[in-house]
C-alpha cells in the first residue's frame, strides 16, 4: 500500500523518497495508462511551484496529450516542434529558464514561464516525454533534471 510521507529532507533527500513512491506505486502493474496517471500524480504532489505535469506519448511523428495535473493542454505536438517535441527529437532533457525566450514554445497555459521535459527511452526508441511546467522563470535546476531522469528511468521500465 502506498503511503504519503512528509518531504523535510534536503531536496535530495525529498527525491530519493518520491523515486521509492514511485516504484511502490507501478511496481507490478502492466498498464501504461495507470501507471502514468499515478507517477504525474506524485509529482504534482511533491513538486512545489508548478502548474502542469503530466506526460505526452509518442504517435507516429507527434506526441499525444497522456495523463496530467494541470489545466486542459495541447493535445498533439509535433515532434521537434516546441520544447516537448525539441526533448523526444533529440532524445534529451530539454530545461528551459524563461519559455519566452525558447524559440517556438507552444504555450498551452500562459502562466508558465518555465519547463523541464524528459524524453522516455525504452529500448533506445522514444516512447513519450514528462513534461513540467512552472509560473515561476528558472524554477528547475541540475538536481531536478538529474532526479527526474532517475524518475522517468524507473517508470520506463514498467511501460
Amino acid at each position: 500500500m502506498f503511503v504519503v510521507e512528509s518531504y523535510n529532507g534536503t531536496k535530495e533527500e525529498n527525491y530519493e523518497l518520491v523515486l521509492k513512491q514511485l516504484t511502490a506505486l507501478i511496481e507490478g502493474e502492466k498498464n501504461v495508462i495507470a501507471n502514468l496517471a499515478n507517477a504525474s500524480a506524485l509529482l504534482n504532489q511533491f513538486l512545489s511551484e508548478i502548474n502542469w505535469v503530466g506526460f505526452y506519448v509518442k504517435d507516429g511523428d507527434e506526441l499525444v496529450l497522456g495523463p496530467f495535473q494541470g489545466l486542459p493542454a495541447c493535445v498533439r505536438i509535433p515532434i521537434g516542434k516546441g520544447v516537448c517535441g525539441t526533448a523526444a527529437f533529440e532524445k534529451r532533457t530539454v530545461r528551459v529558464a524563461d519559455v519566452n525566450e525558447f524559440p517556438g514554445h507552444i504555450a498551452c497555459d500562459a502562466r508558465s514561464q518555465s519547463e523541464i521535459v524528459v524524453p522516455l527511452i525504452k529500448n533506445d526508441e522514444i516512447i513519450g516525454v514528462l513534461d513540467i511546467d512552472s509560473p515561476i522563470k528558472n524554477r528547475f535546476d541540475e538536481i531536478d533534471q538529474r532526479y527526474l531522469e532517475k524518475f522517468t528511468n524507473i517508470l520506463t521500465e514498467y511501460l
